[in-house]
C-alpha cells in the first residue's frame, strides 16, 4: 500500500481485522470519513484510514464513547488527557466491583437475610466521610462525657478504622462487619461500661501510685503462667493471683480481699467479652495492621484463679 492508492471497504476490512459493517458504522458517523467515491458510488479510503481505524478500535476497547473518540481522532482532544480521565474513571468503576464483590462474598458466607444485606450494601457505599461520622458517633457514644476522657484520647484513635482509597476485598468484608458491630446497641453498652470501669479506676487511683490498666497487667503476670501450664487452681497459681490482684488494691486504694477479688474478676469477663476482640481483629485488617494476639486465654485463666479462690 502507498500513500496514493485508495481502498475499498472490504479491502478496508482485510486490512484492519474489522467488519465491512463496523466500518461503515464508523464512516457513517464521521469517525473515519471517506476519501472519495468511486464512480459507482461506492466509498474508498486511504492509508490514513488504517491508521485511523487501529486507534478507534483500541479506544472502543478500552471503553471510550464514540463521541469521545471521534474528537480523539479529529485532534480536538488530547488523547493523554482523555486516557487521564477514563483511567479515573475507571479506578471509581473498580473500587465499586471491588465493594460489590466483598458484600456478595460476605452475604454467601454468612447466609444474610435480605434486610442483612442490604444493610451491608449501604455500609459498604460510604463514603469517607460518612464512615467517618458512623465511627465517630460510636466512639463518642463509648467514651463521651468520661472524667477521665483525656486519658481514652489514644484509645479512641487506636479504636478508629481507616479504610484505603483502594480496599482489598476482606478489608472491605472487615470494614462492613466491623461498621455492623459498631451500631449494635448492645456492643456499644459493652464497651461503654469497660471505659467507665477505667476511668472509675483512675479517677480512684493514688496518682503517685501505678496508673497502667489493671487488663494489661494481668496479662503481663497470667500470661506466663498459663503459657508454663500452671493450672489456676493449683497453689503454684497463688504468688501470680495475688500479683495482679495486690494491684488492683493499690490501683482502687482498698484492701484486697474477697470482695476485691470477685469484682476483679467481674472486671475481667467483661474485658473478656468476644465481640471487644473481634473488634479488634476487624480493626486491624481494615487498617492493615498486624493481627492481634488473642488474649482470651489469659483472661479466661486469670477469672478461673480468682473464682477458685473467692468460693464460699
Amino acid at each position: 500500500m502507498d500513500g496514493d492508492t485508495l481502498y475499498s471497504i472490504g479491502e478496508l476490512a482485510r486490512r484492519t481485522g474489522l467488519t465491512v459493517k463496523t466500518i461503515r458504522f464508523y464512516s457513517d458517523r464521521g469517525i473515519v470519513a471517506p476519501t472519495d467515491r468511486s464512480p459507482a458510488g461506492y466509498r474508498l479510503y486511504n492509508i490514513d484510514a488504517v491508521a485511523r481505524l487501529d486507534l478507534v478500535r483500541t479506544l472502543r476497547e478500552l471503553g471510550l464513547d464514540l463521541p469521545t473518540i471521534r474528537k480523539v481522532v479529529d485532534r480536538e482532544l488530547s488523547l493523554p488527557k482523555v486516557a487521564a480521565a477514563h483511567a479515573e474513571a475507571l479506578a471509581v468503576q473498580i473500587r465499586v466491583l471491588r465493594l460489590r464483590r466483598a458484600v456478595l462474598t460476605a452475604v454467601a458466607e454468612r447466609g444474610s437475610t435480605p434486610e442483612e444485606t442490604e444493610l451491608m450494601h449501604q455500609l459498604a457505599q460510604l463514603s469517607e466521610d460518612e464512615r467517618r461520622r458512623l465511627i465517630g458517633d460510636f466512639l463518642d457514644a463509648v467514651f463521651g462525657g468520661l472524667d477521665a476522657a483525656p486519658a481514652f484520647a489514644g484509645v479512641m484513635r487506636s479504636m478508629t478504622p481507616e479504610l484505603p482509597d483502594n480496599p482489598k476485598t476482606e478489608q472491605v468484608q472487615a470494614w462492613v462487619e466491623l461498621a455492623e458491630m459498631s451500631l449494635d446497641p448492645d456492643f456499644r453498652a459493652v464497651v461503654r461500661r469497660m471505659a467507665e470501669d477505667q476511668a472509675a479506676e483512675q479517677a480512684r487511683s493514688d496518682t503517685t501510685g501505678p496508673r497502667r490498666d489493671i487488663a494489661a497487667v494481668v496479662r503481663d503476670q497470667a500470661g506466663p503462667a498459663l503459657t508454663a501450664g500452671i493450672d489456676p487452681a493449683s497453689p503454684q497459681a497463688d504468688p501470680i493471683v495475688a500479683a495482679f490482684t495486690a494491684h488492683y488494691a493499690h490501683l482502687l486504694g482498698r484492701p484486697d480481699d474477697v470482695e476485691l477479688r470477685r469484682r476483679l474478676a467481674t472486671r475481667l469477663e467483661s474485658v473478656n467479652d468476644p465481640r471487644r476482640e473481634r473488634y479488634l481483629q476487624l480493626l486491624a485488617v481494615v487498617n492493615g495492621w498486624p493481627a492481634p494476639e488473642s488474649l482470651a486465654p489469659v483472661f479466661d485463666w486469670s477469672v478461673q484463679a480468682l473464682r477458685v479462690r473467692t468460693q464460699q
